[in-house]
């Protein structure tokens, strides 16, 4: 892994701290774009870069284009927001937040099942892994959280955030939208640690090296791809941030 070239991107750009609020700014409009844009890509909304910022700063719908990918992209963007008040508050993560940053996902989508977990079984679309049936969910979940809480002090915070998001859609505690949530989740847990987020890019060659990476995890139990890919992921963004100074 390349944690120790992480480690050193992360401190050129802690020494540049406090940043400037114009840089700031500027970069959180961006990335906020760019990471709705490429999280909804890699579940199928079909809505380009120029299309998702029109929606989300704008407001406009863009003609031909099904409502719910209009509710897709307001949604993330307003997701991403509750994350960036979270980091802000340093709360500490919890299954409340995991819960009301899925609500945010499906609102106005499937506001049933929006922040409740699964109570029914399903299966993974392209995928030889089939979660765990649904009455074990609550168990399953409860596992996850005391095993993030256990290893906050032990894994570096990519891994730690890389294995969160992997064991999250491992159990898909949700009937939809597991993919978005957890990749918020993976940010959030960066951006606890300081780090920017992280954008899993949606071009065709990477969206497949990422179910691939994910795939390789959940039947094989090997992580290290997918861990790999995120932290190629981070070095992208962090060096995207010192591009800026």
């Amino acid at each position: 892994m390349n944690f120790d070239y992480i480690d050193q991107l992360k401190q050129k750009l802690d020494d540049k701290r406090p940043l400037p609020p114009s840089i700031v700014n500027n970069l959180r409009d961006v990335y906020r774009i760019e990471w709705t844009y490429n999280s909804n890509a890699i579940e199928g909304n079909t809505l380009t870069l120029l299309e998702t910022k029109i929606v989300v700063e704008e407001g406009l719908t863009i003609g031909g284009k099904k409502l719910k990918e209009h509710f897709e992209a307001i949604n993330h963007a307003e997701a991403i927001g509750y994350v960036e008040e979270i980091v802000t508050n340093e709360e500490d993560l919890t299954q409340f937040i995991i819960k009301n940053i899925h609500r945010l996902i499906l609102k106005n989508i499937d506001d049933d099942n929006a922040g409740r977990y699964r109570e029914t079984n399903v299966g993974i679309s392209g995928s030889h892994h089939r979660p765990p049936e649904h009455p074990f969910i609550q168990e399953k979940m409860d596992e996850l959280m005391s095993c993030y809480h256990t290893n906050k002090t032990i894994l570096h915070p990519v891994e730690l955030a890389s294995l969160f998001h992997f064991k999250f859609v491992y159990i898909h505690p949700f009937s939809d939208g597991n993919g978005r949530t957890a990749r918020l989740l993976m940010n959030l847990i960066l951006m606890q640690y300081g780090y920017p987020p992280a954008i899993i890019k949606a071009k065709d060659e990477n969206r497949l090296r990422y179910y691939e990476a994910l795939e390789k995890a959940s039947i094989k139990g090997e992580t290290d791809d997918f861990i790999q890919l995120v932290s190629d992921c981070v070095i992208d963004s962090l060096n995207h941030y010192l591009s800026m100074f």
